[in-house]
């Protein structure tokens, strides 16, 4: 019976190892609320702490970047939790008949 010597030239490991090279990192997406004059600040934050997880603190500092430089980060995600928190947003906003919008961009 012969015995080859693990010299890591063994095809399958070449393989595997082919793969895991060629597997790309998902693109990301910013999560972006826009500032408008009718939508209240208290609903702004309460967007951020139920929607996008955010401690208290936090959710008032990207409120108040929305409202002072007109945007917020919200957060960085994949595209289809981006969307999927840009399309709650949406309906939470319509339902409290507030004009607030939310975008995604490339990071």
């Amino acid at each position: 019976m012969d015995h080859e010597e693990n010299t890591g030239s063994d095809p399958k490991s070449q393989t595997l190892q082919e793969q895991k090279d060629q597997v790309k990192k998902p693109q990301l997406y910013k999560v972006i609320l826009l500032n408008d004059d009718y939508t209240t600040m208290d609903f702004v934050v309460d967007i951020l702490v139920k929607v996008f997880n955010k401690e208290s603190r936090e959710a008032i500092r990207i409120m108040l970047n929305v409202h002072k430089q007109g945007r917020g980060v919200c957060g960085v995600y994949t595209y289809d939790v981006a969307v999927s928190k840009t399309n709650t947003v949406g309906r939470l906003a319509q339902m409290h008949e507030f004009p607030l919008k939310c975008i995604c961009e490339k990071a």
